[in-house]
């Protein structure tokens, strides 16, 4: 399977491109910066022109593509005015999404956000862990644009039934890197309240992208993926009891457990986090 990979540059886009060329995988890589090759073609997302073009063929590059891969945006709220991301991400994805339904391509999987569920959780989640289950509660521009663009696809697949599109609310992306901090996060619970205490290892984030590539039936479903524990060495009910001691419980969970309900992803696609940064800090 040849996959258009875009933000292939970005955190996530890196380590989601290694992955899958180590699967066996076909990946052109799609950004606006990039090391020029021959599996990478420079493409600004927000010029339909690019996108279709790059998608259809490049020169020798290749001669067209079986999925698409999205996870080319402004990544985070706060990085660039609200205009402007909101101009970027939201015309981005319709370009991609609407360049693959012209040229047939029925296969997309795409980074939606953990920030539809209501982050940073300024007013408390309904219940916690909390799920897919609730209705989107975007409180920045760019969980508003994540929000739009899951409408955006549940459209898409109702005019064309034989499209998939996967939306896989990524947490917080982490690398092996990161992890040394994150011991000192005990020190102050309220510090990483604000997605209760969630991340991904990238790793397992490109094993989301794979299950869904290979496993994701026709029409549109979204995901929660997160890994399996924390980022914190305290227990939950300590947290909670101190930053969110009214919302209530929804089921029981370890002391560690994430609390950005995987559950979904697992029955359906399989998903099975591998990497934690207890492995990596002593």
């Amino acid at each position: 399977m040849r996959i258009a990979l875009t933000g292939s540059s970005g955190k996530l886009g890196t380590v989601v491109a290694r992955e899958l060329r180590e699967a066996g995988y076909d990946v052109i890589g799609m950004d606006v910066v990039g090391t020029r090759g021959p599996s990478f073609v420079e493409v600004d997302l927000t010029d339909y022109g690019q996108v279709i073009d790059a998608f259809g063929a490049v020169g020798d590059r290749h001669d067209g593509i079986d999925a698409v891969v999205h996870l080319g945006a402004i990544p985070a709220p706060g990085i660039r005015s609200d205009v402007a991301t909101f101009h970027n991400n939201m015309t981005a994805t319709f370009n991609v999404f609407w360049a693959a339904v012209r040229l047939g391509i029925r296969r997309i999987v795409y980074a939606s956000s953990e920030t539809v569920q209501g982050l940073p959780f300024d007013a408390p989640p309904p219940y916690v862990p909390v799920d897919e289950e609730y209705a989107p509660r975007p409180e920045s521009v760019y969980s508003l644009v994540k929000t739009l663009e899951e409408r955006l696809a549940t459209e898409l697949v109702r005019w064309h039934p034989d499209l998939s599109i996967t939306a896989l609310r990524f947490s917080n992306v982490m690398v092996s890197e990161d992890y040394a901090e994150f011991p000192s996060f005990d020190e102050d619970a309220r510090l990483r309240k604000w997605n209760l205490w969630g991340y991904i290892d990238a790793r397992d984030g490109a094993q989301a992208v794979q299950r869904a590539l290979e496993g994701a039936p026709a029409g549109f479903d979204n995901f929660l993926i997160a890994a399996g524990d924390t980022v914190m060495s305290r227990p939950n009910a300590e947290l909670l009891a101190e930053v969110f001691p009214d919302v209530p419980i929804a089921r029981d969970f370890g002391p560690n457990d994430t609390l950005l309900s995987i559950d979904k992803a697992r029955r359906l696609l399989g998903f099975d986090p591998r990497h934690s940064w207890r492995d990596h800090v002593g």
